[in-house]
């Protein structure tokens, strides 16, 4: 119930979660996948929160960890936060408060990249998460934003559909890749005189890219 309470609060946001009720299931899709941040609970079946966290840093997987727990005694948040999370949340605890802890690790996240990226004529502003073209601001949704964010990670590199979906809708989500197609659309439209596109190669993906052509 609280997953999908969490889940609900997250999605109504833009953002997409992936969700794992064990934690060996959860730590192969981190090797493989990785993620920009993980809420772990520390009581998981098949492999527990401080052993998952552990794994991950062990791999030099460095997006944060919020670790979450019913306990409340200083041993066991001492045990999280050795074993590499990055904060703490006992529960119960009020969705708003979760909703600031991420927040917050998210701008700690973000402190690691550039605050302004510069790709063609367009600026991008992690912070406010807006890409300005001059003194325009783009009107993207937070979605096609995140197709924006999605393909700019990965500049230069094609980006299989498959792969942008996992991104923007969750794994395993069940849509129609005709909506990523639509998404990827709607944004080259908005990237038209800007000396950006998004180049796409059949079977293979989308790659963000300088236009010569602008």
């Amino acid at each position: 119930m609280l997953a999908s309470g969490i889940t609900k609060t997250l999605t109504d946001q833009g953002h997409s979660v992936d969700v794992f009720a064990d934690g060996a299931v959860a730590d192969e899709h981190f090797r493989q996948e990785g993620a920009d941040l993980a809420i772990i609970d520390l009581n998981l079946p098949g492999l527990d929160g401080i052993d998952l966290t552990r794994r991950l840093r062990a791999r030099a997987q460095t997006f944060p960890v919020l670790m979450l727990t019913a306990r409340g005694d200083t041993s066991d948040r001492v045990r999280g936060l050795d074993a590499g999370a990055d904060d703490y949340l006992v529960k119960p605890f009020e969705m708003a408060e979760l909703e600031a802890r991420l927040r917050a690790l998210a701008r700690r996240r973000g402190g690691l990249l550039p605050p302004e990226e510069h790709i063609g004529a367009l600026v991008y502003q992690r912070g406010a998460r807006r890409v300005l073209a001059g003194e325009r601001a783009l009107d993207l949704s937070r979605r096609e934003l995140s197709l924006f964010e999605a393909l700019l990670d990965r500049q230069g590199q094609f980006v299989s559909k498959d792969g942008l979906a996992d991104t923007l809708y969750g794994v395993g989500a069940d849509i129609d890749m005709n909506a990523v197609e639509l998404l990827v659309s709607r944004v080259r439209r908005q990237l038209k005189g800007s000396g950006v596109t998004i180049r796409t190669a059949r079977g293979i993906g989308y790659m963000l890219d300088t236009d010569a052509e602008s």
